[in-house]
């Protein structure tokens, strides 16, 4: 699947990555800042490396921080949990709407004079 990068200079393809490729990448990574090798262009030589976007790898470098509490953030977990509950908000609204117009149905029923 082909798609139009920003500057829409050339194509750019939307890659899926295997999940051992991401966590061996962030791994490399994260290893390197702990024993605290210069953290200007790791990401990219790591990148380059594996053969991975390098904006990919440091969002992933990110999230891996703000999972490990290294960063501030909203967690992988917690983001999970975000998106289930509006999920299950989203599904109430709707079931609450179709209360809503039963109950609006069923009364002007009730309020019609009876042919008996």
């Amino acid at each position: 699947m082909a798609d139009k990068n920003t500057s829409g200079s050339e194509p750019r393809t939307l890659r899926r990555y295997p999940p051992e490729l991401r966590e061996r990448a962030i791994r490399m990574v994260l290893e390197s800042f702990d024993r605290g090798d210069q953290r200007q262009g790791l990401v990219t030589g790591v990148a380059r490396q594996l053969d991975i976007g390098p904006e990919s790898l440091r969002r992933w470098v990110i999230q891996a921080e703000i999972d490990r509490g290294q960063r501030a953030g909203t967690t992988s977990d917690e983001a999970r949990r975000i998106a289930e509950l509006e999920r299950e908000n989203r599904e109430l609204r709707r079931a609450n709407e179709i209360l809503k117009s039963a109950s609006a149905f069923f009364a002007a029923e009730l309020d019609r004079p009876s042919k008996r």
